[in-house]
């Protein structure tokens, strides 16, 4: 006697074309999130990575996690965010800038974390000077506000045209010019407080 096809489903477990179909849905749907979030790392990382150090008083390391943070939350949104659109990148510029603004809330929040630091690790002598002066200059950034480092980071590290930053930061040229010159007054004051002119 012949099995019907749905005897013969039954019997070796396969359910068909409408199973088939889901895994191949799925697979799909992983193969375009996939290229979604590479996309989005491919064409705007490096420049994320660079303006959210940047923010960060040069902590590369919570930079990277912030992007990732970023970039998840794109993906969240891939039904309607396009990597290639002009908007997405001042769109992960403003999420990177909430998420900065959040984690620096939270460390106020809580005391300060100790850090046990290996005899090995402390630089030299040689490079003493450079690494002090670097930590001054750190330092005096983080008593700037979120707004204040970011312009600095267009104008000052990236090298941006005031219309470039005003279209990057999505505000008028003229707070550009105004929070640069207030941004550099604030560093200057910070700096100078520590002991340290430029």
């Amino acid at each position: 006697m012949t099995n019907t096809g749905d005897e013969h489903a039954r019997e070796t477990g396969v359910t068909g074309a409408a199973d088939t179909g889901g895994r191949t849905a799925r697979t799909r749907d992983r193969e375009q999130d996939e290229a979604f979030v590479r996309a989005i790392y491919d064409k705007h990382g490096v420049v994320l990575l660079r303006i959210t150090t940047g923010m960060l008083s040069g902590d590369s390391h919570r930079a990277q996690d912030l992007v990732q943070e970023a970039v998840l939350r794109a993906w969240r949104h891939a039904d309607i965010l396009d990597p290639d659109a002009e908007g997405v990148r001042p769109w992960l510029v403003t999420v990177i800038r909430n998420l900065v603004i959040d984690n620096h809330r939270a460390r106020q929040a809580r005391p300060p974390e100790t850090v046990d630091t290996e005899l090995s690790e402390l630089p030299g002598p040689e490079h003493m000077d450079r690494v002090l002066n670097r930590k001054v200059v750190r330092e005096a950034l983080g008593d700037l506000t979120v707004q204040h480092r970011e312009v600095l980071l267009h104008v000052q590290f990236l090298d941006h045209s005031v219309e470039q930053t005003a279209e990057a930061l999505g505000i008028p040229q003229g707070t550009v010019k105004s929070r640069t010159h207030n941004a550099l007054n604030a560093l200057r004051n910070a700096l100078a407080a520590r002991g340290f002119t430029p």
